[in-house]
């Protein structure tokens, strides 16, 4: 399921896009997981993040094996189902049900970022239904597809996690959130009235201590990464991978505070694979090493 593999009239893309998201999860695993009866109600099989996605594409005559939502944060494209074809812009999202021919591509004077998963299980049928019935079809637009998108990259995060039932699980409430999201706002998602910025720093608080690209970031909101940095510094005094480091720090004094957890777990939960590159970190931030900031908290 090769979201980068263009039709003929587009070409084909056989590296990818630069600051592409992709994971596609082993069919021999999903077969196994939908024997699962939790994971088998609602599993997400493929998901990704393409920005500005020049000539991607994709023809599907008999459809695909599960349904994909496309959310469209930036550029324009367009898509096919059903013998009807419809444009695509920024805020546009497409719901295409499992087993239905379809195609869609990316705009050529100006391609779109596109936030995307491919879903299945014994409920999934049932949402796309309901989807459909709300919208009146397979396309809805929203005025802010922040929210959205931000909850496709939770849904990237938990797959890149691992192939565990945990990570499907997390993965399918995430996506179930986007999909239930897309069906009851329409034209009005609850960020509407949010500003980029306060959008970009929602998303960040909500993934923390994951790290999230400021490509990634910038699309979400609608801007570039150049004005999304320049905003931050700004209104905030630091760049976005900054902010991030400060809420990676702040689990970090929770985690200090109020646990016994040894420092390699704390800097595993903050974010951080590599300790010693954590103490580094937060003595740079705080002044002192972490087992010095646990020693003087306890009085010690």
């Amino acid at each position: 399921m090769d979201e980068t593999t263009a039709n003929d009239d587009l070409g084909t893309i056989r590296d990818g896009f630069a600051g592409q998201r992709m994971l596609v999860v082993p069919r021999t695993v999903v077969a196994e997981a939908l024997r699962h009866p939790l994971t088998g109600k609602m599993l997400v099989t493929d998901a990704g993040f393409f920005p500005h996605a020049a000539r991607h594409g994709r023809t599907r005559p008999r459809g695909a094996g599960e349904h994909i939502l496309l959310v469209c944060t930036d550029g324009a494209g367009w898509c096919r189902s059903e013998d009807f074809r419809f444009s695509v812009s920024r805020g546009g999202t497409v719901l295409l049900p499992a087993d239905r021919a379809h195609a869609y591509g990316a705009s050529r004077d100006d391609p779109w970022t596109l936030w995307w998963f491919h879903f299945t299980g014994s409920d999934a049928a049932d949402l796309v239904r309901t989807a459909h019935s709300a919208a009146g079809g397979p396309v809805t637009h929203l005025r802010d597809p922040a929210p959205a998108a931000s909850l496709v990259s939770q849904v990237i995060d938990a797959l890149d996690s691992g192939l565990t039932t945990s990570a499907f699980i997390r993965a399918a409430g995430a996506a179930w959130h986007a999909l239930t999201h897309v069906i009851a706002t329409g034209r009005r998602g609850p960020g509407a009235g949010m500003s980029p910025l306060e959008r970009a720093a929602e998303h960040l608080r909500a993934t923390a201590p994951r790290r999230t690209s400021v490509t990634a970031l910038a699309s979400m909101v609608g801007l570039s990464p150049s004005q999304l940095n320049a905003l931050f510094r700004e209104r905030l005094g630091v760049t976005p991978l900054q902010f991030q480091v400060q809420l990676r720090m702040t689990r970090a004094r929770e985690l200090l505070d109020g646990t016994d957890l040894p420092i390699a777990a704390v800097a595993r939960e903050a974010g951080y694979d590599d300790p010693m590159y954590f103490s580094r970190q937060f003595t740079s931030v705080h002044g002192m090493a972490p087992t010095a900031y646990r020693a003087r908290q306890s009085g010690t």
